[in-house]
């Protein structure tokens, strides 16, 4: 039996908030000068387990705050955990903060080799790329342009054209589904089908119950950072909605 794409082992995680906090930026910075800050744990994650077999599409529903997204960049590497294990077998592609990472500086031409490299491309496969990249998003006539003259469809277009040009073996995927105008949508869910189709793994936040429902086959319950189920996709969502 081969391994899962990914391992999570008992993982927590746990954010430092002030325990005393000052009225004023001026109070916290003196009171952070005489060590006289106090901090608290806030556990984002709390002791999570689960595997995701290779090419299974699964996904993960809860409240705000449930620790969704922080889990989701715990799996990117963004976040080391408090404690525990994260094992993740394969090439990730995080479509975590569409154009975070990006400079507004740069051009988007500049951007695609800069994002790319990001996610562990040679510089010099993006710079071969950057047509193709550029028509998929539409944004052909802007390659040349400053991003900070992008609206944040444009740069949001961009974003998920360079993590989606290359196929990972595991794509992480935050809300991306319901970013930009419809035309967009359609065309970034098609995108994610087709890399589903061809094996991708994938895990898939979203709010949007109807896209879990359809793409997903396992559904992972969080509450306040623990799994509250995990199981089946259709029995997690019926039992998700009827607590909401």
């Amino acid at each position: 039996m081969s391994q899962p794409a990914i391992t999570v082992d008992k993982v927590s995680l746990a954010y430092r908030v002030a325990k005393d906090r000052a009225g004023t930026m001026k109070e916290f910075a003196i009171n952070l000068l005489k060590r006289q800050v106090q901090y608290e744990p806030l556990w984002a994650l709390d002791n999570v387990s689960f595997d995701v077999p290779k090419g299974e599409v699964f996904a993960v529903v809860g409240p705000n705050g449930a620790g969704k997204s922080t889990l989701l960049k715990v799996l990117a590497g963004v976040l080391p955990p408090t404690s525990g294990r994260v094992v993740v077998r394969g090439l990730v592609s995080p479509l975590i903060e569409l154009g975070g990472g990006m400079n507004h500086e740069m051009t988007g031409r500049e951007n695609i080799v800069l994002f790319g490299t990001l996610l562990g491309r040679p510089p010099d496969v993006m710079r071969q790329r950057v047509d193709a990249i550029a028509e998929w998003a539409e944004l052909t006539e802007f390659l040349d342009h400053p991003l900070r003259g992008y609206s944040t469809g444009m740069s949001s277009r961009l974003a998920f054209a360079i993590a989606t040009d290359v196929k990972p073996e595991i794509l992480l995927v935050d809300e991306v589904l319901s970013v930009g105008d419809e035309k967009f949508r359609r065309k970034s869910t098609q995108r994610i089908s087709e890399l589903m189709d061809g094996g991708t793994t994938v895990i898939l936040v979203s709010h949007n119950l109807p896209t879990v429902r359809r793409m997903a086959e396992r559904v992972m319950w969080l509450d306040r950072g623990r799994i509250k189920a995990i199981g089946d996709a259709e029995e997690i969502v019926d039992a998700y909605e009827a607590s909401v």
